[in-house]
């Protein structure tokens, strides 16, 4: 997990840089919080999640982002125009699989994730098991 500091920077949802954009994705929920799973952001390892977990990145604004997972058989992506600016909430779930869980990944609105992201702790970013 990252510091008390930059976890608690983190859930203060500053707006980012003109340019660019602030990404939140988090892990809420008890269904598999046995299971890590990867998260890359436009191909790049953004960490591994857990149960309870958040991960806050930013990156250029006003242009399209990528964000995968890994699931049972293939990995999920979602990709988002960003507009610069603002933050933006992505929620990663686990659901069931065939022979182990997978994950998937959904947008939320700005009131609900951050709701979500007052109780989970900042992760830190850069170790994916792939």
């Amino acid at each position: 997990m990252e510091s008390p500091e930059k976890n608690a920077q983190a859930k203060l949802f500053s707006p980012p840089a003109s340019d660019k954009v602030g990404l939140y994705i988090y892990r809420d929920g008890l269904f598999g919080a046995a299971l890590k799973k990867d998260i890359w952001v436009n191909g790049e390892c953004l960490g591994e999640s857990a149960s309870s977990v958040f991960f806050y990145k930013e990156l250029q604004g006003d242009k399209e982002h990528s964000v995968s997972t890994e699931s049972e058989f293939s990995p999920n992506a979602l990709v988002v125009h960003m507009q610069a600016g603002k933050n933006y909430f992505i929620r990663q779930f686990i659901k069931m699989g065939l022979f182990v869980g997978g994950a998937g990944l959904e947008t939320v609105a700005r009131d609900t994730g951050k709701k979500a992201i007052t109780q989970l702790s900042l992760a830190e970013s850069g170790n994916c098991s792939k």
